[in-house]
């Protein structure tokens, strides 16, 4: 379909959600509309209650978030009009979904790839618990060995220090390391690889692989990504590094720095997974934890400075190896590129019921969150040491902390052809929207005429 069509069809389709409920409910689609909308701000409040208070409070608040969006499902369907409010949100999720197609074409184009030279002797590091043992059911070390690279395989009944092991193997003569593992593991072994400019190879053997996710690797089957040893490509993408307690930090001193691929999380989240029963219990250590957490009756009150940027008291920090994006429809589950130059910072801080109910009924924006891009973040606290977790690794470091990135310091090796290279569609633009549909239709048939 053609970027016209697709942006006729997104105002169509919308006119059509919008004409379904007139028509059909007529002066009640006034009453529904306040109806949904009292009950996503009653399931928010709610929502929120649940996560700040114990007790009573809290059970009538989990009651509250419950019976919101079933009395207001109970209510459209007595009134005979829950399909039409279903068929109403169908039409609007196919405009969105169009628009967005029209738009596409306005997103950047992709990291460039560059020509990759022939390697002697990969070394890859295989973890086979990660994934729940991905690495042996799809046999990667005797398909890696019959591609001619050398393969340890972790030992689960031992630590094993994989940056060490890396180092061995580039002193021993390899010239591409590798890992089939969790995201903390192939961020230890990317250090190395940079340390000798060497191209570093990503194995999508892990639980959730976001790092694979954003280099477009197939996530389903990592047996896929040994194809970058035969038909492989380069891309040069930046890293992230953390630099605890250190009044300034210089680009020479890479190898102070703890080196992040995806991200550092600072706050509720980090000071969760550092607490001693989440491994036990993670849904009951979650709920025991953040009323104070959120409320700030715990946990150290962090300041973070990026840029021009100072915000005070978040509850959660999230600093990212290039911004995540928001136009995505999967949320901030993916970076469109790795080779901006610049961390992305999300700061959360929702102070009340009324500050969390806006964050959800404007899909992610509100007083309640602050995004911004820098080359540097600074996360101070009235703490001397803080929880930080580093790809999915629980660490407690000295503050204040520095995250810096450094672009294109990284030669990643991955396949030519990747199923799951991000084609990100940009956010809605409903006045892109109707700018492409009439003016392109006429300046198509001008050029018709001619």
């Amino acid at each position: 379909m053609s970027r016209r069509w697709a942006a006729r069809l997104a105002l169509a389709a919308g006119a059509a959600a919008i004409a379904v409920l007139v028509v059909f409910a007529g002066l009640g689609s006034l009453l529904l509309m306040v109806v949904g909308w009292a009950g996503l701000v009653l399931t928010a409040a709610g929502g929120w209650w649940l996560l700040t208070h114990t007790g009573w409070i809290r059970a009538l608040a989990a009651l509250l978030a419950i019976a919101a969006p079933l009395g207001v499902l109970i209510l459209y369907t007595a009134a005979g009009l829950l399909w039409v409010v279903l068929l109403s949100l169908a039409l609007w999720a196919l405009a969105v979904s169009a628009g967005r197609a029209a738009l596409v074409d306005d997103t950047p184009p992709g990291m460039p790839e560059h020509s990759a030279g022939r390697v002697e002797r990969p070394f890859l590091i295989m973890n086979p618990r990660s994934g729940g043992g991905k690495v042996e059911k799809f046999h990667l070390a005797e398909r890696a060995r019959a591609l001619g690279a050398e393969v340890v395989v972790l030992d689960p009944a031992r630590h094993q220090d994989v940056a060490e092991l890396a180092r061995k193997a580039v002193r021993d003569g390899a010239d591409l390391l590798g890992v089939a593992g969790g995201d903390g593991t192939q961020a230890l072994v990317a250090g190395v690889a940079m340390e000798h400019d060497l191209p570093f190879m990503v194995i999508s053997a892990g639980t959730r692989n976001h790092f694979a996710m954003d280099l477009g690797l197939d996530r389903q089957d990592p047996s896929t990504c040994l194809e970058a040893l035969t038909d492989g490509v380069e891309l040069r993408i930046d890293v992230g590094y953390l630099h605890a307690g250190e009044p300034e930090i210089r680009s020479a001193e890479r190898s102070t720095g703890r080196v992040f691929l995806n991200n550092a999380s600072f706050g509720v989240y980090a000071e969760v997974v550092q607490s001693p029963a989440y491994r036990d219990d993670k849904a009951r250590t979650i709920l025991e934890m953040l009323p104070d957490l959120l409320t700030h009756h715990s946990g150290a009150r962090l300041t973070v400075r990026a840029g021009s940027l100072t915000k005070d008291s978040p509850q959660a920090v999230l600093v990212s190896n290039n911004p995540y994006e928001r136009g995505d429809s999967a949320g901030l589950g993916r970076r469109g590129r790795l080779d901006s130059g610049e961390l992305g910072v999300l700061c959360v801080g929702v102070g009340n019921a009324a500050e969390a109910t806006e964050l959800l009924l404007r899909g992610g924006q509100g007083r309640g969150l602050t995004e911004a891009t820098a080359r540097e973040v600074i996360v101070e606290a009235d703490a001397p040491v803080i929880p930080v977790g580093v790809d999915g690794e629980a660490l407690t470091l000295a503050t204040p902390v520095r995250c810096r990135i450094e672009s294109g310091a990284l030669r990643v090796r991955v396949p030519r052809h990747r199923p799951g290279v991000p084609h990100t569609a940009p956010p809605m633009n409903w006045r892109r929207v109707r700018r492409l549909a009439l003016t392109m239709g006429r300046t198509a048939a001008g050029h018709g005429a001619a």
